[in-house]
């Protein structure tokens, strides 16, 4: 059959949305059959829909998230310092579109690296790539980047990247070479992407924390310039998750 042929040519030319739509409008019912304008529109919308979605698993993908999440997921409680109409405005990922920084803080098992993780997938369905990365794996590749004579090229491809996550930023002391490449990192993003961080500490604390003073005045500004800060408080999470997953009896 000709329509067989059409088909077959759809799925070589891997339009798997517009085959699938079009077996699907041959197998309708006769009392459902549509103008040809319409059907025409159901089969692209689904080849549409189709790449989408592969696009955004594609990215989703490359931002090596480190767990699933979405901004849905995020349990809003003035409690834990996340106001639900403040994490619908970061929904529209406008903050992102602007080139501003968001900066989240807490202790252990708030949530920080959820909720930015969670930001990171929303970004992604934006249409925005994203890349998830603790602070101390990142100044490690930058070091050995450095001995390989890739460091311009990885700062480069860095700073191309719309929105990335630097988890859990001085969680330990950070030698002066660790300072200056963040500084890198963050000059070529400044004003040009939207950076995401995760800390324990208080960004008021940071400027002490970085030690050397004019490194710690510029990574400061490059951050705090620009940024939405979110200060996450009340109990553990993951203790919270623990106890609802094994109730005591």
């Amino acid at each position: 059959m000709l329509i067989e042929e059409t088909i077959q040519k759809m799925l070589e030319l891997r339009m798997h949305g517009m085959a699938k739509a079009t077996r699907e409008l041959l197998e309708s019912a006769p009392t459902h059959q549509l103008a040809f304008e319409d059907k025409l529109g159901i089969i692209v919308d689904r080849e549409w829909s189709d790449r989408d979605n592969r696009r955004v698993s594609r990215r989703i993908k490359e931002a090596r998230l480190t767990t699933q999440a979405s901004l849905d997921a995020v349990e809003c409680d003035a409690a834990r310092g996340l106001d639900k109409s403040f994490i619908k405005q970061l929904a529209t990922c406008q903050w992102a579109k602007s080139k501003h920084n968001v900066l989240i803080t807490g202790a252990t098992g708030t949530g920080k690296s959820f909720l930015a993780a969670a930001l990171a997938d929303s970004a992604c369905r934006h249409g925005m790539r994203a890349l998830f990365v603790r602070v101390p794996r990142l100044v490690e590749e930058l070091a050995v980047a450095r001995v390989s004579g890739a460091y311009t090229s990885v700062l480069a491809r860095l700073s191309r990247i719309d929105v990335i996550v630097l988890d859990d930023f001085l969680l330990a002391p950070m030698k002066d070479a660790e300072r200056r490449d963040l500084l890198e990192v963050l000059e070529d993003r400044y004003e040009r992407a939207a950076t995401i961080i995760t800390s324990q500490l208080s960004a008021k604390t940071w400027h002490a924390a970085l030690g050397d003073p004019t490194i710690a005045d510029a990574i400061c500004d490059r951050l705090v310039h620009n940024a939405h800060e979110l200060a996450l408080t009340g109990p553990s999470m993951r203790k919270k998750k623990s106890v609802t997953a094994h109730p005591k009896h």
